[in-house]
């Protein structure tokens, strides 16, 4: 991904924050409503970058590369897919090597520690941006891998 698709992406996310949450929502309804993946799919579909749909489809996605974020996360750099436990999901372990990954969220870093994401588990739902330490207080939201492009 180059700096400017970064920039892009950044000021996007940013520009649908309060965007309302559905789950299962893409397609026509983007960006009228998102749920998590159909929202990075729509941030990546619109700086060029095409991603699949579903979250786990994210996560074993080949094209990116995978990353182990770090205790405190600097080793994040905007543009990254951050991928969590969640609330619920389709777990296939078997996309990850056998490897026990479990994700059901998705949310893209935007630098400087936040996270969007689309949100249906705490107040206010919907698109969002937060610290990443805010986020993973939430034993739903714990962050198991991301993906840079």
């Amino acid at each position: 991904m180059t700096d400017a698709q970064k920039t892009k992406l950044t000021a996007l996310a940013r520009s649908l924050v309060g965007v309302p949450y559905s789950y299962g929502a893409g397609g026509d309804e983007a960006p009228k409503t998102f749920d998590c993946s159909s929202f990075t799919q729509y941030l990546f579909h619109e700086i060029g970058i095409e991603i699949p749909r579903s979250s786990i489809l994210q996560a074993a996605d080949e094209h990116g590369k995978e990353i182990a974020p770090n205790a405190d996360f600097s080793n994040l750099e905007a543009g990254d897919l951050v991928f969590m436990r969640g609330v619920r999901g389709f777990y296939r372990d078997s996309l990850f090597g056998g490897r026990e990954i479990s994700i059901g969220h998705v949310g893209v870093y935007l630098g400087a520690g936040e996270v969007a994401h689309a949100q249906q588990h705490d107040e206010p739902f919907g698109v969002v941006v937060q610290h990443i330490t805010d986020i993973v207080r939430d034993p739903h939201y714990a962050i198991v891998m991301a993906k840079r492009y």
